[in-house]
Formats: structure tokens, C-alpha cells, sequence
């Protein structure tokens, strides 16, 4: 069979997932110290070989053998109880849920478990808001826009507009990733439909200490012209963090510059914006990394001391404090919008954590030949 060379050159390699256009499922790749699994991805109608090649320093090739296997483990298993919740279970232990119910505004992902067992999000507000949150709207991690033709689909206020859940495409167990890939459809407060969107959450096969999300959404202009006014209050992927990592709370908000605290990072662009603290005595943080290929690369980001940590790159009037500048975008009809955020969760802060490198492994990943 063939073989897979890997060839180190630039940066170490922290164990980011790798991938290559291949055909052929079930696979193992083997060098004397070690069998890797293997996991095919479907992507704009071609097949990827995706696998997890461990630390690789730089300077260093690496030759694996192909090998066929009837062993394909669940390692990261999706659960659907049917109900509203999706569990993601890593190692059989639970890492995520992701919650679709129509009981809620809009899906999103709630709890997210890193190190230590913590999750790194705050809990979702229960019916009447007894914890006395304030933004109930914020729930976990979600997408959402203040403005989309003139209905309020980032808040749960009064008149908000709704995500709603229509389907599931795919929902995928296996060695290196699990996959959730839903149908929503946004909606008006009377539940007129605006347009679709596809939500694609690939989470891998990675210890608590570094983990990897990758999270896109496609939004498609199925009913006619869709207007996503210039506002604020927007994250067309949004998180809020644990209380106990905030920025109020001796967190801290980093950007790709080196820019710190909400101060410095607010409607800032920046390729990556982690947010780091300790959740009872555990360090750890979460950055958002931007891809190349989005809308406005790189993106805005509204980041606030008090949690909030979303890529917005709408409300151009409010972060250059200009209303003359607008950050309103219009998705014709027919057309769709793709977006790309790889989130990572990791233990300890920022710098320790190397995020400026593991940012670039993103970008760059070692050349791969096939031979």
C-alpha cells in the first residue's frame, strides 16, 4: 500500500489534525513506535483522510505505512436522545452537549469541558432566570445577529426572532472525530423564515488539556435578499465564558497583537482572541481562531470584561465609534455565506500555551507526501 511521508520543516507541530485528499477508508498508518486510526471526511463532494499524527518537532520527517483495519473504534461518540439534546462523549466521557430543543431562542453548545473537568462556559440561565444572569441570550457557545432584515435574532427579549432546528444532515461517531451537522432555519417573531443554515461542529479526539472544535456555518439566502445591519450585538460564533474566568475576575482577554483586556481587544481586529483564567484553581482558556477564507479576515471581535467573546465583524459603527462607517452586509439572494472558527481549548494561559504557534499549525500544517 502506499505511504504517507510527513516532512516538519517550519514550527513544531502540536498535534493539530492533519488531512490529505484519499479515497480509501479504514485505515491504520504505522511506524515501528506506534498505529495511528484514521477517519474519512466528505468535503465539497471529495473524500479527506483525517488522522491525528501526535508532536511533531521541527526538522523532522516522519514516514507511516497504510494498513488495512476492521477495527474503526467510536472514540468520540455522538448520542441524539431525540428530545433536544446531543451528547458528545470523548473516551466515553462527556465533553459536550449540544442543545437544539425549540424550548430554546436558538441552538448552541452548553456545557464545554476542559481541563480539570471545568466547563469553560457559563451555565445556561434556567426558565424565569432564577440565577439572575444578566444577558440570558447568552447560553454556551451560538451564533446569532441583532439585525437580520429587521428582526432581532441575538437576544431574548421581547419580538426576538428564533434558530429553529429542522434536521439533522449527519451525525457522526468515529476514531479522530465526532460530527454534528444540522439544518436551522431563521426565523421572524411571527416564524417567517429569513434563510437557512447548515451548522457544521467537528470535534477530535483530544484530551481535555487540547481540545479542538472546529465550527462552521453556511448561511443561505433561500427566501430573498438577506440584510445583516451594522450592530454590535452580533456573533456569528459567540461564547460566554465561565464567570470564574472573566475578565472582571482577574481573566485575560489576549489578541493576536499582543493587546490585552477589553480595553485594548474590543472591536479590534485580530486573527485569534484567546480568553484565559482559572476556574477553581484550574487554569486554562479558550481562543477563537479566524480563518483566511471568512468574511472580513480578520475578523472584529466584541469581547467584554464581564464574558462575552464573539467574532463580529457587523458593528463597524460602534467599534470605530463613527456612524458614518458601516459594517451592514448584504447576502444576495441565491447566495451563501461560509464561515470557518477553529476554537481550542487549552490548559494554562496564553503564552504558556503558545497560542501565536498553534495558530499558525492552523494555518500551515506539515507537507504531506504520498508515495
Amino acid at each position: 500500500m502506499a505511504k504517507f511521508i510527513i516532512k516538519n520543516e517550519k514550527r513544531d507541530w502540536f498535534n493539530f489534525p492533519m488531512k490529505v485528499e484519499y479515497e480509501e477508508e479504514n485505515l491504520i498508518l504505522k511506524t515501528e513506535e506506534k498505529k495511528l486510526f484514521t477517519q474519512i471526511d466528505e468535503e465539497n463532494n471529495k473524500k479527506y483522510l483525517v488522522f491525528l499524527p501526535g508532536e511533531i518537532k521541527k526538522d523532522t520527517e516522519i514516514e507511516f505505512e497504510l494498513e488495512k483495519t476492521d477495527l474503526v473504534p467510536e472514540i468520540v461518540k455522538i448520542k441524539d436522545d431525540k428530545n433536544g439534546k446531543v451528547d458528545v462523549f470523548i473516551n466515553e466521557t462527556l465533553f459536550t452537549t449540544y442543545n437544539y430543543s425549540e424550548e430554546n431562542a436558538r441552538p448552541f453548545l452548553n456545557p464545554v469541558i476542559g481541563p480539570g473537568g471545568k466547563s469553560m462556559v457559563r451555565k445556561s440561565a434556567s426558565p424565569g432566570n432564577p440565577e439572575k444572569f444578566d444577558h440570558i441570550h447568552h447560553r454556551g457557545i451560538w451564533v446569532a445577529h441583532g439585525d437580520v432584515n429587521g428582526t432581532d435574532n441575538w437576544s431574548e427579549e421581547e419580538g426576538h426572532g428564533k434558530i429553529i432546528h429542522k434536521e439533522f444532515i449527519k451525525l457522526i461517531s468515529g476514531p479522530i472525530f465526532g460530527l454534528i451537522h444540522s439544518l436551522n432555519y431563521w426565523v421572524d417573531n411571527k416564524n417567517r423564515k429569513i434563510l437557512e443554515e447548515e451548522r457544521i461542529i467537528k470535534i477530535y479526539n483530544l484530551p481535555p488539556e487540547h481540545r479542538i472544535i472546529d465550527h462552521i456555518i453556511v448561511l443561505r439566502a433561500t427566501e430573498g435578499e438577506v440584510i445583516f445591519k451594522d450592530t454590535k450585538e452580533s456573533g456569528l460564533l459567540s461564547i460566554r465564558v465561565n464567570p470564574e474566568m472573566e475578565g472582571r475576575r482577574k481573566g485575560l482577554i489576549t489578541n493576536s497583537y499582543g493587546a490585552t483586556g477589553e480595553e485594548e481587544c474590543w472591536g479590534k481586529r485580530s486573527f485569534w482572541v484567546d480568553y484565559s483564567g482559572e476556574i477553581e484553581n484550574v487554569k486554562c482558556g479558550i481562543t477563537v481562531f479566524d480563518w483566511p477564507e471568512n468574511l472580513r479576515y480578520p475578523t472584529y471581535w466584541h469581547v467584554r470584561d464581564y464574558g462575552l467573546f464573539s467574532a463580529n465583524f457587523f458593528g463597524l459603527s460602534d467599534f470605530y465609534n463613527n456612524k458614518k462607517i458601516s459594517g451592514t452586509y448584504i447576502l444576495p439572494y441565491g447566495n451563501e455565506l461560509k464561515l470557518l472558527y477553529r476554537i481550542y481549548i487549552h490548559s494554562d494561559d496564553c503564552e504558556k500555551s503558545k497560542i501565536s504557534e498553534k495558530f499558525l499549525n492552523f494555518l500551515y500544517p506539515p507537507k504531506l507526501e504520498i508515495k
